[in-house]
């Protein structure tokens, strides 16, 4: 029969002493939710199965009985991220207003596991992972009355739009400091005398709002000529 692993650690991994004490029953999942909080907080490089097995307070060998090796880790994360990618659920009164709600599920999607997301791409399961949010977008102009290359086209455009714009806020976020920065360059006569908007280009941009803006207006563009019905109501101010 088998030797049992005790509580306090051992050969079988099923337990070990971290800093709250001795740890017990440890599950699959949360080996990867602890390994997909180090990615998110530290990028890829930063995951070791030493550093997981000290964050999890177990023995490392614990980490390589649930998961395999460190390769078998990422695939597992990757597989992981996919999976989370598709429960992204539409809400709303209308098909325009839905479609809206799919790109900020997204946006936020992308902007909150930006490593996790870098490493689906490198394994070539970007297409997969957009899927069920291409489906959902594909359901809402559906119901709203855009069929074949026009509803293709649509569904494309948000997902390129929430791509996009994530894209432009992570550059922006990794940049150094500006110099001159916005607020030094925007001045009535740059604004051809426009103060107003001089005064509002001065002003550090609101990534929420203007995605939102520009989701619903891109959404209105697309949609107007199928029922005239949008964007639910006005855009934000």
């Amino acid at each position: 029969m088998p030797r049992r692993t005790q509580a306090t650690g051992g050969e079988s991994g099923t337990g070990g002493t971290g800093p709250r004490g001795p740890r017990s029953a440890l599950t699959r999942d949360e080996v990867l939710e602890a390994a997909a909080a180090l990615v998110k907080r530290h990028g890829p490089g930063a995951l070791t199965m030493r550093r997981l097995a000290a964050e999890l307070g177990t023995a490392v060998t614990s980490i390589y009985w649930h998961v395999g090796n460190r390769e078998s880790l990422l695939d597992a994360l990757v597989e992981r991220t996919v999976e989370e990618m598709g429960a992204i659920r539409p809400s709303g009164r209308t098909p325009a207003s839905r479609i809206v709600s799919v790109a900020r599920g997204l946006r936020r999607e992308l902007l909150d596991r930006p490593h996790l997301i870098a490493m689906v791409h490198e394994r070539g399961l970007t297409e997969r992972m957009f899927l069920p949010a291409q489906r959902a977008l594909v359901h809402e102009v559906h119901a709203a009355g855009l069929r074949g290359a026009r509803a293709a086209e649509a569904v494309r455009a948000v997902q390129f739009q929430a791509v996009g714009h994530v894209l432009v806020e992570r550059n922006r976020e990794r940049a150094p400091v500006q110099r001159p920065g916005e607020e030094e360059l925007w001045d009535e006569l740059t604004a051809e005398h426009d103060p107003a908007l001089a005064r509002a280009l001065a002003r550090p941009a609101d990534p929420e709002r203007l995605f939102v803006n520009s989701v619903k207006a891109l959404v209105d563009g697309l949609l107007t000529r199928a029922d005239g019905a949008v964007s639910d109501g006005p855009y934000p101010q």
